[in-house]
């Protein structure tokens, strides 16, 4: 049996892959460990300042496995305490490992992203997509709300009327509209989009590998904490990272005309 997610390293990049492509990579249990487990692993590896999150196939993901949604109720008779318990051991898992990842993630999104699709997307700090790529909050299409966090997200990203919108309609966008809403930063053909990543990760990672994490660190606090509290923060951080070798290195480099050499230092 493949892989249901592949990991792959090269330099400081490591390319995650949603490998199910025979149900559109649907967001079941299998997948949802394994890419959890990945994130993970990528997160523990100081050689790691790069994430780009992808998929095999024809879809970036057709959300929720609904087989297995079927199968709570109509099969396996959980009750409702016995379904919070699913979400929470489960697909809630990914935004939590998402939260905590301390590097950029890129999603270069392909095909549908749709429900918990689109949500896996907005967990991502940078978004871009092909061409043929359709977007959709489409829970309440099957009678449900969107349990992974994404009534959560996806207002932050695009705005409360845009995300209502989309959460109360359901309608699919495409990647232009997506475009326009803010939900992606770029859209590409799709035979350029993994090469657009894999670029964009490469001007990630010519950069100090621990004020990447830093920067990572100081954006992602800035959502729950006051501007006071967030330059404090900022502060802080600079009074480490300016007396790191890094950093003299970088403005050696600048004044001196040549590319830098950075040793997470």
């Amino acid at each position: 049996m493949s892989e249901v997610v592949l990991y792959d390293k090269q330099d400081r990049i490591v390319t995650i892959t949603l490998n199910k492509p025979e149900t559109r990579n649907a967001l079941s249990k299998d997948l949802c460990e394994a890419l959890v487990s990945a994130v993970r692993k990528a997160d523990d590896d100081v050689g790691v300042s790069c994430v780009i999150l992808a998929a095999s196939g024809k879809s970036f993901s057709s959300g929720g496995n609904l087989h297995e949604i079927k199968a709570m109720t109509a099969e396996q008779n959980m009750t409702p305490l016995q379904i919070e318990q699913w979400y929470k051991t489960g697909i809630q898992q990914i935004p939590l490992a998402m939260a905590d990842i301390s590097v950029p993630v890129i999603a270069a999104v392909n095909g549908h992203a749709i429900g918990a699709g689109n949500d896996l997307a907005t967990m991502c700090d940078m978004r871009i997509a092909g061409e043929d790529a359709i977007f959709a909050e489409s829970f309440l299409r099957v009678g449900i709300i969107p349990g992974d966090g994404g009534a959560w997200l996806l207002p932050r990203l695009i705005g409360q009327a845009r995300a209502n919108q989309m959460l109360f309609t359901g309608e699919f966008i495409d990647a232009h509209k997506a475009l326009d809403y803010g939900l992606v930063s770029e859209v590409l053909p799709g035979d350029k989009l993994l090469e657009r990543a894999r670029e964009l990760a490469g001007m990630v990672v010519g950069l100090p590998p621990l004020a990447i994490r830093k920067t990572k660190e100081l954006v992602r606090t800035a959502q729950s904490v006051t501007l006071k509290e967030n330059l404090d923060q900022a502060a802080l951080f600079q009074g480490v990272l300016q007396q790191l070798e890094d950093h003299q290195e970088a403005i050696d480099a600048i004044l001196e005309k040549r590319k830098p050499v950075f040793r997470g230092k």
